[in-house]
């Protein structure tokens, strides 16, 4: 057990963490694990969590983190009719199949190999955020099986090797086809909940007994930082949502991309640096 003093310093850098990742997700719109995944890589790193676990306990604590407030927010449209039953139904085995596919790899890829399917991801969600135009369609409906199966399994993989719900690779299928984003993001809710539950066992089965994880933890999830990051989140949040009100939509689909670049960058750096 370390001392008090390093667990004091470790609880007061998740709190901090916890703040900015809630006004961000606040500001942008999104669950926050694009957002928590680097902060968590920062804070880990600053308490001394070995480089070679540091990023699978960064996507593991998210998706921990994502379990309840993708449940919340899953229930919240539900009861306003907003999201899209017969695709979430469709997806019951795609979407699980996916994440526990993505703790799999995860279980034998390196730290390097984490950071660089995630800066890759990110650059794409920024290429879309940045340059996005109304008019991108694919078709005027979603494709059917085996198709939409197989971008259910994909956005589980993706999301799970991220430590994200998968908001924005749903909403981007979901808006190419078609949908409203308002749909979207109701639904999105509802594949965070597919994504995060099969996700969380999975990581902790992936890093059970692994070498050089700090005090407090499963596997890859960290439940001081779980505990300490979801009331803090949810009380930054508002303070963000409020903020995102003074822009137009144009400015946070631009800010967001530019984050994501900048999120992106850090880790490429962080290998090649």
């Amino acid at each position: 057990m370390p001392p008090i003093s390093e667990l004091m310093m470790f609880a007061a850098l998740l709190a901090i963490a916890g703040g900015i990742a809630g006004l961000l997700a606040g500001l942008f719109g999104i669950g926050g694990g694009a957002i928590l995944v680097p902060v968590f890589y920062q804070v880990f790193g600053l308490i001394g969590v070995d480089e070679a676990v540091r990023m699978h306990l960064s996507v593991g604590t998210s998706l921990a983190i994502i379990v309840p407030t993708s449940l919340r927010s899953f229930l919240a449209h539900l009861k306003h009719g907003a999201v899209d039953l017969d695709l979430l139904k469709g997806w019951t085995i795609a979407v699980p199949l996916g994440a526990v596919i993505a703790a799999v790899i995860a279980s034998e890829a390196s730290s390097e190999t984490l950071r660089i399917i995630f800066a890759a991801i990110a650059l794409l969600v920024a290429f879309r955020m940045i340059f996005n135009r109304e008019s991108w369609r694919l078709g005027s409906d979603l494709p059917p099986n085996p198709a939409k199966f197989l971008v259910g399994t994909g956005i589980g993989v993706l999301s799970g090797l991220m430590g994200v719900g998968g908001g924005v690779l749903n909403n981007t299928f979901m808006s190419l086809y078609g949908r409203t984003m308002h749909q979207a993001v109701a639904t999105s809710a509802g594949v965070g909940v597919l994504i995060s539950i099969p996700g969380l066992f999975g990581y902790v089965w992936a890093g059970w007994g692994d070498a050089g994880l700090p005090p407090f933890s499963s596997g890859f999830i960290n439940w001081v930082a779980v505990f300490l990051i979801i009331p803090v989140t949810m009380i930054a949040a508002p303070y963000g949502a409020q903020l995102a009100h003074t822009m137009s939509k144009r400015q946070l689909e631009t800010g967001f991309g530019i984050f994501m670049v900048l999120i992106a960058l850090r880790f490429v750096y962080s290998i090649w640096g």
